[in-house]
């Protein structure tokens, strides 16, 4: 009996030193794969070196860290919600002038009544309801709908976790008038512009109420093809004109409040802006195909919208039930569109906040059933089906992921180790940082820098790559300036006796230049790590 025993411990003490063992090897191979794949990476220069020492001295103080990273080239915000980057004051001022209520009960934003219904000449809120402009006079009033309207000061309680908190207060600070649209990508830009970022992909949702109309009324057809040509006959495209004219008006404004073009232009002007046309996933099967076919079809009008993506939480029942079908519908509609890109949120999940069975696949069904060229949080990694061989296959296919550490922090109380950021990095995944929604969380990019930074014990190589990788992976059109993906030590052949970031390229990298906005960002963003590194 006792020799029965010693021999099964002894087996499973070699089973488990086995796993470790393989483990091991597994990760050596994938950091020899992933050195295979990027290339030696060149020396570091002189100029580099110098950044580096004053990024370690500024470790030592918080303050100074903010400081230091606060005007270091950032490139791009590749996730970056449109209406939660908004500040909560920016919302309740908007309400003001559209003279809307607050509900003293919900502190959310109301509609007034009609005159007729109020008895009066002018609209009235109604009982227990007072107008938006009230919380002026209201300091109490005030905050309490800055701290409804974000993370600030928020503190889990029973019932009321930070995932609740975070996503009730989209339809708190809703009803504002679409003539503010303007008004929000300017205040994002300019937030952009103050910390050195030059590239945003902003998601926003044009109007889609009339195509909702036509897929009640068409309702579900199991034939993908039948049920895009129903809503295509019905009149789907009519919403693609409305979509444009919202956002020619937005940008018009954006261009006026930034004095663009006249000699006092803000540098805002200079912060590129792009669009992601969302996509709400947590409605019927129905509505979610035909939003996702007119978002394919405005990015295939407007060149201003480079891609689609997903929305809603991911654990939300119908997102989880109808999961698999709507990267069929993804899947589908982008082989009738293979020009429009495809960024989704996938794996934005923890064990607990679903089953773990309901954890084994969305990050894979993203990448292969739909094609996902980039990745949104994807932070249940590790607990899908086979997550190595899936983390090699997105590292081969070069799938980003945009990593947003505060808002799986806020939303999921996912953080440091237990991120799989550094999972991530091992296995050579390409990853940018990004806000996700930083008007919710009272953030900017350069907290998340500082936070990555901070937790990762990051160096300014790690940084230089991150912001570099994503511009790589932006979905402006044209060619990389650079000759291999992700790899940043070598420029393409016209552009390859050039120094890159250089005031006055050669004729041939010029000509290349001028021929690709994606390769222009990438240009711009080395001369920008030039003039940071000549002044660290």
């Amino acid at each position: 009996m006792k020799n029965s025993r010693i021999n099964r411990l002894g087996s499973l003490t070699f089973s488990r030193s086995h796993r470790v063992l393989v483990l091991l090897l597994l990760f050596a191979s994938t950091a020899l794969a992933q050195t295979k794949t990027l290339g030696s990476a060149a020396a570091p220069t002189n100029s580099e070196q110098r950044t580096e020492l004053g990024l370690q001295a500024a470790k030592r103080n918080l303050l100074q860290l903010r400081h230091y990273l606060l005007g270091m080239p950032k490139g791009a915000d590749l996730h970056n919600h449109l209406s939660g980057a908004v500040y909560a004051e920016s919302w309740i001022r908007a309400a003001a002038e559209d003279g809307l209520c607050i509900d003293l009960a919900k502190l959310a934003f109301s509609k007034p009544q009609s005159s007729s219904d109020s008895g009066s000449d002018q609209p009235a809120c109604g009982e227990g309801k007072v107008p938006a402009a009230e919380a002026y006079q209201d300091q109490h009033l005030f905050d309490a709908l800055v701290d409804t309207f974000s993370m600030r000061g928020f503190v889990p309680s029973p019932g009321v976790t930070g995932h609740d908190h975070f996503f009730d207060t989209f339809a708190k600070f809703a009803g504002t008038d679409h003539r503010h649209l303007g008004e929000w990508i300017d205040e994002v830009a300019t937030r952009a512009a103050a910390q050195n970022e030059q590239y945003l992909e902003l998601m926003h949702t044009p109007d889609f109420s009339h195509t909702a109309a036509i897929a009640r009324e068409i309702r579900w057809r199991d034939d993908f093809s039948q049920l895009r040509d129903e809503l295509l006959a019905h009149g789907l495209r009519d919403d693609v004109a409305i979509a444009k004219t919202g956002l020619d008006q937005a940008e018009a404004l954006r261009l006026k409040r930034e004095h663009c073009g006249q000699p006092d232009a803000a540098s805002a002007c200079h912060v590129q802006v792009r669009y992601l046309c969302q996509v709400l996933r947590g409605f019927s099967k129905e509505q979610v195909f035909a939003q996702a076919l007119l978002c394919f079809e405005t990015a295939s009008a407007d060149p201003r919208f480079v891609g689609i993506n997903l929305v809603m939480p991911e654990d939300g029942y119908t997102a989880m039930s109808d999961y698999a079908l709507h990267m069929c519908i993804v899947g589908f509609l982008h082989e009738r569109y293979a020009k429009i890109h495809v960024s989704l949120h996938a794996g934005e999940l923890t064990p607990g906040l679903v089953p773990y069975e309901g954890l084994c696949c969305h990050i894979r069904l993203a990448v292969e059933q739909a094609q996902a060229e980039r990745i949104g949080h994807g932070v249940d990694i590790i607990y899908e089906n086979h997550p190595h061989a899936l983390l090699k296959e997105m590292a081969a296919k070069h799938v980003l992921v945009e990593i947003s550490l505060t808002s799986n922090d806020v939303i999921l109380g996912v953080s440091g180790k237990d991120h799989p950021f550094s999972l991530y990095r091992m296995f050579g995944v390409p990853v940018a940082l990004a806000t996700d929604d930083e008007g919710v969380s009272r953030i900017d990019l350069t907290h998340e820098y500082v936070r990555a930074v901070l937790t990762y014990d990051l160096h300014y190589g790690d940084l230089k790559r991150m912001v570099r990788t994503g511009l790589e992976h932006s979905f402006l059109p044209g060619a990389s300036l650079w000759s291999a993906p992700d790899v940043f030590n070598r420029a393409v052949s016209p552009c390859s006796h050039d120094s890159p970031g250089t005031e006055k390229p050669s004729t041939n990298c010029g000509d290349f230049l001028k021929s690709s906005e994606r390769a222009q960002q990438q240009w711009e963003l080395e001369r920008r790590f030039r003039v940071f590194e000549s002044e660290s």
